[in-house]
Order: C-alpha cells, then structure tokens, then sequence
C-alpha cells in the first residue's frame, strides 16, 4: 500500500489522525509519505526513515517508551524534507525477523519510494534497522536509489544482551515469553561478525556514505534499560541495549557519543535532528569518503572482556519452593535482578547468615522494549553482600520460568578471550587471571554449554588444559556444522583467601565446519 498525504502549513500543529493511516491498518509492505512541506527545499534529498527490531513506522511520531512523544518527523517537515515510512515484516507484531527478510522487502521499497520523489533519498535507521537497511543496500542492490545513511544506536557488532536470550540460561524465559526470534538471533555478536564479513567485504559498500551515533545513558533508574545497562557494563559504555564499540563501522564516520541519549531517546527528533541535520543537507558524496571511526582501532572478532556477574535460570515447577544459589568471594555492594514470566511470582533473597530480603525490598519493573520484552524484574540492591552462598528462592502458582543476573560491584577474578568467529578446529576459551598472578587448573571448573539455533544442547564439556602460569583454555566441542552457537560458561573458583566464587559467561560464536 502506497498513501501520498497532503501539503501542511508550516505553522499548523501536525495531525496525525489526518495524516498518518491509523496504526491498525500498518502491513508489512506498506509504505507512505509525510505531508508535503509548505516550501520544500529542492536541494535536500528526502528522508526514509527505518525503525528497529519489532518497530513501526509510527515509532518517528508518536510516543517513546520513556521519553514521551518522538518529535523526529515534526522537525524534519519544518526543516522542509520530504519524508518517507515504510513497514517492513516486525510491524505485523509477530516477532522480529533476520535483517535479509527485511533487507530484502526494504529494497524493493526504496526503489519505489526513489521512483517516487524522482531522485535518491537518505535514510535515518534506528537500532536494528541500520542492519536492515544494509542488507537492503548491500545484499539486494539498492544501494542505486540511496545517498546517505544515518543509523542510531545500531547494532553493527551485535549486542550480548541478544547472546544473553539465546543462552542455555535464559532459554526457558525466553521461550515462554516468544522472544526466541530471527531478529534476536540475528543480532547476536557470532552471527553478526558472519553478516559482517558478508556485507563488509562487498565492493558496493562504498557507494554509500555511513554515519554512526551512540548513546550512554542506561535510561530512567530501574527501568528494563538499566538493566540491560548494568550486564552490558563489562563491555564498556552503552545505552541500555547497545554497547559504545558495536554502533560504529569501520568505514563510517562516528558522529558522536552521547552521555545523555539511551536506546530510547537516541531515536528522538529532540536529541539528534539538529546535529544530524548538517549530514543530511551535504550533497551527494560521489566519490567522497571520511575518516574511519576511532572507536574501530579495536579488534571485534575476539572479544576480551573481564567478567563480573554470575547468570542463573531455568523452569519453576508450581506451588513448590524453587532455589538457585550463587557464591560471594568478597564483601561487596551488588545487584540480584530476577526476571520472570509472571509478576505475582514469590521472591525472597536469602543470604549466608539467613538473613531475608522479600519482594517488598526488589524494584519490581516490566520489561516493555528489549530481548525479555513481557517480563517482569524484581531488582535488588545491596550495598555490602556476605560472603559466602546466596539463595534466590521462588514460588509461582503457575507455568513459569526465571533468568537470574547476579551483578558484582568488585574486582573481576578473570578475563576472558573468546572469538566471535572461527574455524571449528580453532574453537576454544582462553581464561587469564586478570592480576597476572598464577592460576591452576586443579583450583578451577569450568562448564561449557553449546547451544544451537534451535535451543538444543549439542555439548556439554568440563575439560581445562593449562597454557602457562595464568592462562587455562578448554576447546568447543562437537560442533558437526557451520553456525552460530551459543556458549555459555560457567566458573567456579576460589579467591586468595580460600572464598570460592561463581561466574558466568556468555557469548555468541560463528564456527566454520
């Protein structure tokens, strides 16, 4: 479905009600225009705007999660740019799907849409749909009908939070609230450097000019961003749902960082339209190509990273205390974010010396927008955690499942070096401690869970061989086809002064047969 919708007076308050079809008609496929501005200004290529994973169109003009109505279009017709919104297959409400499904729908509608306005056009993608929009440009050529492209937030590199939803873990949540789709396991870190290494090696890349912003708010305090926030930490700055290091391309240009903009408001007219706005105007690049970003002087296919957070989950059986218990090495301040299905779930903290922390002390908050979109967090915060066992104990009346992220305000006891993509003779761990200091293998388990796109635990392997004095190793095992795997390790170990400890790792992997 095409709509072509009227010219507005620049001085008249936008109604979306006249301008825009209503958001219960929205089909995948369907694509309109903005209303025509009262002066356009012809030196000015028109905008397509893409939104991102399990978005709509009328993610530009009507409310965020968090930060009230989007402002984008509004400014963006003043500005005098036509514009343009296309639904691509998330809009239908049924999940999300790979970028190549979209990508592909994407193309064909920017042919229209270029044919449309009689010139190229530049595109403004948030989140996911900047990997979209490339599978559009790259993979199905429509690279021809698109100047610029302007991505906000999005995930080049992947994101561990969607490495998280695919873990052995999490499996059980994710699977009752349907989050266990394409899109999610397309933006996992393994699977993204495979589209990467697709998509970056093509020659067309370079028919079209990148530019990349982040944000690194973790957005309104107990919200289901700062969670997200909060286990993206290890891996340096983020905004909720995206570390700092994945928004950036290496032949783009990083436009900036900003330490006030999160997932949410990064996509706000508000925020970014007025400092984005001189990179729309410029003329078409021809030949012109930028500075690389010096966010990607690192390498992203081996991620090194401390660790610092012990991750729990599993089925809850009904009317029966369920228990997960998890080892504190050192007095320290941390968090205990408990998710789950169902928000009227009993939940009680227990510590080494019993004392209780009940529900009534967690932050209860619901996860509208990111990969556990539907559940609930009971959060607790904890200012000085015994040493020693902890125990989350739960009870539901019904069918449910949790996830337990168990964040450590303290030292990491290990770094971790595991490649985003290799050969399946090359698929291994490596464990370093991180002081230097010596680590033997007697005094360290180590369990390796791999997971395949369907769920399926394909290995489980608790082998460690010692490279030297501080760095153990264990291999990948039993992978009989090319893929994206997901590993989930988890650490048990004791600190200097005999305090055992527990950690987990998880992390996404392409290995080639």
């Amino acid at each position: 479905m095409f709509c072509s919708l009227p010219s507005v007076s620049a001085d008249t308050h936008l109604d979306y009600s006249k301008v825009f079809p209503s958001k219960d008609i929205f089909l995948p496929g369907d694509w309109f225009v903005g209303a025509t501005p009262a002066q356009i200004d012809s030196t000015k290529l028109p905008i397509v705007f893409v939104q991102g994973k399990n978005g709509k169109a009328n993610d530009w003009y009507e409310d965020t999660y968090y930060h009230g109505k989007n402002n984008m279009y509004d400014l963006a017709y003043h500005a005098g740019y036509q514009t343009a919104f296309v639904q691509l297959y998330d809009a239908a409400g049924a999940g999300s799907v790979s970028p190549w499904t979209n990508g592909k729908l994407l193309a064909e509608k920017l042919e229209a849409i270029s044919q449309h306005f009689g010139k190229k056009v530049n595109i403004v993608a948030h989140s996911k749909g900047g990997i979209d929009t490339q599978a559009a440009l790259v993979q199905y050529g429509a690279y021809r009908f698109v100047d610029k492209v302007i991505t906000l937030g999005s995930p080049h590199h992947g994101t561990h939070l969607a490495d998280l939803a695919y873990s052995w873990w999490a499996g059980w949540l994710s699977s009752l609230l349907g989050q266990q789709d394409e899109g999610t396991y397309a933006l996992q870190t393994g699977e993204m450097a495979r589209f990467r290494s697709i998509i970056d090696t093509n020659p067309v890349i370079n028919s079209n000019q990148y530019y990349t912003l982040a944000g690194t708010s973790w957005g309104p305090t107990f919200s289901a961003l700062s969670m997200g926030g909060l286990y993206l930490s290890p891996y340096g700055n983020n905004d909720g749902l995206v570390s700092e290091w994945s928004t950036a391309l290496p032949y783009g240009v990083h436009l900036f960082s900003d330490p006030t903009l999160d997932h949410d408001s990064i996509r706000t007219g508000t925020a970014v339209f007025a400092r984005i706005e001189p990179y729309l105007q410029k003329k078409e690049m021809g030949k012109e190509r930028l500075s690389s970003s010096s966010l990607m002087n690192k390498s992203y296919t081996a991620l090194d990273t401390t660790e610092n957070q012990t991750v729990l989950g599993g089925e809850l059986i009904p009317h029966q205390d369920n228990y997960a218990t998890f080892s504190v090495d050192t007095l320290t301040s941390g968090t205990v974010s408990i998710l789950t299905a169902n928000k009227q779930i009993e939940v009680q903290l227990i510590s080494p010396t019993g004392t209780v922390y009940n529900k009534q002390e967690a932050v209860l908050t619901a996860d509208k927008d990111t990969f556990f979109k539907g559940a609930s967090i009971h959060t607790f915060q904890l200012k000085s955690m015994e040493i020693g066992e902890w125990k989350i104990k739960m009870n539901t009346a019904v069918k449910d499942a949790y996830l337990a992220i168990v964040q450590y305000q303290q030292e990491a006891p290990f770094r971790l070096k595991i490649p985003a993509k290799t050969k399946a003779d090359a698929a291994k761990v490596q464990m370093q401690s991180v002081n230097e200091k010596s680590v033997e293998a007697e005094n360290v388990s180590m369990t390796v869970r791999v997971v395949n796109q369907m769920g399926t635990l394909v290995s489980q392997s608790t082998g460690i061989q010692q490279l030297d004095a501080n760095t153990l190793s264990t291999m990948v095992q039993h992978v009989e086809q090319s893929g994206v795997y997901n590993l989930t390790i988890d650490v048990k170990g004791k600190n200097e002064s005999g305090h055992p400890y527990t950690r987990t790792i998880i992390r996404s992997m392409y290995i080639e047969k």
